[in-house]
């Protein structure tokens, strides 16, 4: 297995990486300096079309734009780079962390604890309609489908633990909450993760410097080393979805970038692209309608 620094962007917080197969690039972004990150690995060209106070993970929509999910319950869209119009889906006085689309369209976001309440998870609806998942969350985190979708997977890191739910596609409805992996002994706590073509569920570590693979039972496969501490998050890119693409966290979110190299050293808060055994699968694309 190759580890690879692709791109040593030094994001203080790097999350939610994600691969827009209409133009062929990677974005996620740096939260907490309100960067979205755009790379294209047949040029290796790099830049961040977007910046603005927060924004902590984006879904690609149908037509191809992007929601980008950002602080006070607010979500906007991103067209051509630019970040346009936004509105306030919920009411929250913290920031959004992972989301992700589901088959329908709908999107599943976790909002950060603040000082009086825990996190919670919502469903935001094609028809723009919000709805409460979960409360009392500790840190909302990765989530992801079952091959057949029938299940729901979503992490909740201070808990150590990545939970499956039944799902309904037709309603979007999750119930029947169960423990899936459990890992109070490893080092690190889980963080984003992604499901691949095989069902094959990928957590990062954070603070552990790893991803882990887990089969569809929850069997640890394999360990995969990164070169720095805060593992963040993961996602299948390329033409064929052959790379697993890493996001992490530690740099000084200064926005520099460079090259990354074979010699990778420890660079908290580059993309790194590990060469796995394993393809990924197209990710669902939301389609929701703001105001």
């Amino acid at each position: 297995m190759t580890v690879t620094r692709v791109v040593d962007t030094s994001c203080r917080l790097g999350e939610g990486p994600v691969w827009h197969p209409d133009e062929k690039r990677l974005y996620w972004v740096d939260i907490e300096s309100g960067r979205l990150h755009r790379y294209d690995p047949e040029t290796g060209a790099h830049d961040c079309p977007v910046e603005t106070s927060v924004i902590a993970g984006v879904t690609i929509q149908r037509d191809g734009s992007l929601l980008a999910f950002m602080d006070r319950g607010r979500v906007g869209r991103v067209v051509d780079g630019d970040l346009r119009e936004s509105a306030r889906i919920v009411d929250s006085p913290t920031r959004f962390n992972d989301v992700i689309a589901d088959p329908a369209g709908r999107v599943f976001c976790g909002t950060m604890p603040s000082d009086t309440a825990g996190g919670r998870l919502f469903r935001l609806d094609t028809d723009g309609t919000v709805t409460t998942v979960e409360t009392g969350v500790g840190i909302p985190n990765g989530m992801g489908f079952t091959r057949d979708r029938e299940r729901f997977y979503f992490t909740e890191t201070e808990a150590r633990t990545v939970y499956r739910y039944a799902y309904d596609e037709e309603t979007g409805a999750v119930s029947a909450r169960e423990r899936f992996v459990e890992s109070p002994e490893t080092p690190g706590l889980p963080d984003g993760m992604t499901v691949d073509s095989a069902g094959h569920i990928w957590s990062a570590r954070w603070e552990g410097g790893c991803v882990v693979e887990y089969d569809a039972d929850g069997t640890e496969l394999g360990r995969f080393d990164v070169p720095t501490e805060k593992v963040t998050s993961v996602a299948f890119g390329g033409p064929d979805l052959d790379s697993l693409y890493v996001t992490t966290a530690g740099g000084d979110g200064d926005g520099s970038a460079g090259e990354g190299d074979e010699s990778t050293g420890d660079a908290a808060g580059a993309l790194f692209r590990l060469d796995v055994a394993a393809t990924g699968r197209p990710e669902f694309r939301s389609d929701v309608r703001l105001g």
